[in-house]
């Protein structure tokens, strides 16, 4: 069981990152465009981050391992869809249903574990299940890019493939070990609130992909999305079993903590999805060297999160944040001011580096601060919640942002399109210009929430002194 839940974990962390480093292969090989590239990012991620808290219910409403094996089956069907996919359109049909069945996927992957080990085993098994996982997470990226550097022109479709075995042998296993399944048919799900975000995120997205200005079409995509979002949060207001529970965010630290993590999430999606498309086809680096850029994220992130929470604790996680935050939003505007060097080691390692310090100091005082301001019956909750607005974080960023890069792309000179692969007269130095660009803009933005975190999370001593 805890290989299994390994396994089907490490394919829905995997594909997130990956499809950054495969994403110049796969326009190149598809013929896509800027904002076509963005849905093969965001087709994944908007059903994951409109679901997830969904697909939680889902596995308490049909059984845990019945949904968590049907989940993994629609992942793995969606990754066939994406290896052989002839066209753009088919490719980011594939990804939708991918992120459908990872958003049921994902949440079932723990609760699976807790259900299967005894109390005094179960902290072991999720120990090993978060390091498993990290280790996979972070290699994913740098196997791709060696088979991208090494591979054929459509090497990019094995990396979709390899999902069909490794999501078969997860099946097996839970079909092999799990116990008995029972299902909770009275257990309530928030159909009507699933629909009304999915619906309001999808035309936001929409809106903000290819943005050109308040055109007619987009005001009228912004409308109709918002309109979506106010009927989303009056129908949670009002259902008895909602997927989001509104009260939460009467508690300034977990409102301050979720606006936080959205503000550090729009940048550090930002940069991930951006930075391997400027160095592969705007650099000419080679994937291989470009997926070594995600390392230190890991290793800093694996080797300090233990001690960040110890100094949550006794420091106050907003303190935590904050620090960490502004180290973040340092990375970013230094990997801007170094961009123009076009130079792997020189201009992209010394950023990466200082971010995987940052976010090392800055994930586990989030999850600190998200825990600590709800009761504990609520905490499962909370935190599917602050899993999802990270991504919807992601979501909107590479929908947003990637207009802006197309115009300062443009607006530098450029005579391609923003990461395609081009020999078109200062086709690498438009590029750079419009990632410095980002770079400047989320370090602005990553500081702003940095400073929420900070100003509005209280420390320990002041928590003791109003008690």
């Amino acid at each position: 069981m805890l290989v299994a839940c390994i396994l089907a974990s490490a394919l829905g962390f995997i594909d997130g990152t990956i499809i950054s480093i495969a994403l110049p292969a796969i326009r190149d090989g598809l013929g896509a465009s800027l904002p076509e590239g963005q849905w093969i990012n965001n087709a994944y991620l908007l059903p994951l981050s409109a679901l997830i808290l969904l697909g939680g219910a889902i596995g308490d409403r049909f059984g845990l391992a019945r949904t968590f094996v049907a989940g993994i089956g629609v992942f793995v069907l969606a990754s066939l869809i994406c290896a052989v996919a002839p066209t753009t359109e088919v490719m980011i049909a594939g990804r939708a249903l991918k992120g459908l069945g990872a958003a049921v996927m994902v949440p079932g992957s723990l609760a699976l574990i807790a259900r299967a080990y005894p109390k005094e085993d179960r902290g072991r098994a999720i120990g090993i299940w978060a390091a498993s996982s990290a280790i996979t997470t972070a290699l994913g990226p740098i196997l791709g890019g060696v088979a991208l550097s090494f591979g054929g022109p459509e090497v990019w479709r094995w990396l979709f493939a390899i999902n069909l075995p490794l999501g078969g042998l997860a099946i097996w296993l839970i079909m092999a070990h799990a116990k008995a399944d029972p299902a909770q048919p009275d257990h309530p799900l928030d159909l009507p609130g699933a629909a009304l975000i999915s619906a309001s995120l999808a035309l936001i997205a929409l809106a903000l992909t290819g943005f050109d200005g308040f055109t007619p079409r987009t005001l009228a995509l912004l409308g109709s999305g918002f309109a979506c979002l106010i009927a989303f949060l009056l129908w949670e207001g009002r259902n008895a079993h909602p997927m989001v529970p509104l009260s939460l965010f009467s508690n300034r630290t977990f409102s301050a903590a979720n606006l936080a993590t959205f503000l550090i999430y729009f940048g550090l999606s930002t940069v991930l999805f951006f930075l391997p498309m400027t160095l592969i086809a705007g650099w000419g680096v080679a994937e291989t060297l470009t997926s070594l850029a995600f390392a230190p994220l890991s290793v800093f992130i694996g080797a300090l999160s233990a001690k960040a929470g110890a100094w949550s604790d006794k420091y106050g996680p907003g303190r935590m944040i904050g620090g960490g935050g502004m180290i973040v939003a340092l990375a970013f505007a230094i990997l801007g001011l170094s961009a123009p060097l076009q130079d792997f080691w020189l201009a992209v390692m010394p950023g990466t580096i200082l971010l995987g310090l940052g976010l090392g100091l800055v994930v586990s005082p989030l999850s600190t601060a998200i825990m600590g301001s709800v009761p504990e019956d609520r905490s499962g909750t909370a935190s599917g919640l602050n899993n999802a607005v990270s991504r919807v974080a992601g979501l909107i960023a590479v929908a947003l942002m990637g207009s802006v890069a197309a115009q300062a792309y443009g607006a530098a000179g450029g005579m391609a399109s923003f990461g395609e692969f081009s020999d078109t007269p200062g086709h690498g130095a438009a590029m750079t210009t419009a990632f410095a660009i980002l770079c400047y803009i989320v370090a602005i933005i990553t500081a702003l929430g940095a400073a929420i975190a900070y100003l509005a999370t209280p420390s320990p001593a002041a928590t003791v002194a109003k008690r």
